[in-house]
C-alpha cells in the first residue's frame, strides 16, 4: 500500500486532541512510519496564518478567511504533506479541507460551490484517503468548549453556528461513505479507542 493521507476532523469539542494520541499509538504499535501535522498550520507560513485566523481580535471577511485557509493549505501540501507521502511516510492531519466546507461553508455561509472551486485549484485531484469524523451532540460540544480557559475566534461562535458546521460534516460523510468513517466520540474513552482502532485496521487491511 502506498503512503496514506488520513485526516481527523469534527466540530470543536469532539475530542480530536485526545484521540490523536490513540491514532499515534496505533501507528507506533504497527511500526508504520507516520507524520502528524495540523491545519491551519504545519509550516511557518501556516502557523503564522493560524495565529491570525484563530485570534479573537482578527476582523476578517468571509472571503479573506476562506482564502487564508487555502493559502495555508497550499503551503502545507508543498512543504509537508506531499513530500512525506512521496517518501513513503503516512500523514495524519488534524483537520483539512472538510473543515473549510464545514466552518467557512456551513458556519459562515460561504457558498459550498465556491469552496469546491478553491479546493480544485489548490489541491487538484488530491484528497484524503481516509477521513475520520469524530461526532458529538451539539450540547456536548458546547459544554466542552465552555470548559476551555480561553476560547479562540471560532470557539466564540454560538450554537447555531456549530449546528450548521456539524450538519455539513455529516452531510459530506453521508455522501462519500467510502472515504469517511464517523465515530461517535460521546462515549467512554476506551469505546472510542476501540472504534478508532477498528477503522484503522480495516483501512490498512490489518487483522485485529
Amino acid at each position: 500500500m502506498r503512503a496514506q493521507f488520513i485526516t481527523l476532523d469534527g466540530i470543536d469539542g469532539a475530542g480530536k486532541s485526545t484521540n490523536l494520541a490513540v491514532i499515534k499509538h496505533w501507528f507506533e504499535a504497527h511500526h508504520l512510519p507516520v507524520l502528524f501535522t495540523r491545519e491551519p498550520g504545519g509550516t511557518p507560513v501556516g502557523e503564522a496564518l493560524r495565529d491570525i485566523l484563530l485570534n479573537p481580535a482578527t476582523k476578517a471577511g468571509l472571503h479573506t478567511e476562506t482564502l487564508l485557509m487555502f493559502a495555508a493549505r497550499r503551503q502545507h501540501l508543498d512543504d509537508v504533506i506531499l513530500p512525506a507521502l512521496e517518501k513513503g511516510i503516512h500523514v495524519v492531519s488534524d483537520r483539512f479541507t472538510d473543515a473549510t466546507f464545514a466552518y467557512q461553508g456551513g458556519g459562515r455561509g460561504v457558498p459550498l460551490e465556491a469552496i469546491s472551486i478553491l479546493e480544485n485549484w489548490v489541491q487538484g485531484d488530491f484528497r484524503p484517503d481516509l477521513t475520520i469524523l469524530l461526532d458529538v451532540p451539539l450540547s456536548v460540544s458546547m459544554q466542552r468548549i465552555d470548559a476551555n480557559r480561553e476560547k479562540d475566534r471560532f470557539e466564540q461562535e454560538n450554537a447555531d453556528f456549530f449546528t450548521r458546521v456539524r450538519e455539513v460534516y455529516l452531510n459530506r460523510a453521508a455522501a462519500a461513505p467510502d472515504r469517511y468513517a464517523v465515530v461517535d466520540s460521546n462515549r467512554e474513552r476506551n469505546e472510542v479507542q476501540t472504534d478508532l482502532e477498528m477503522v484503522l485496521n480495516k483501512h490498512f487491511g490489518i487483522s485485529a
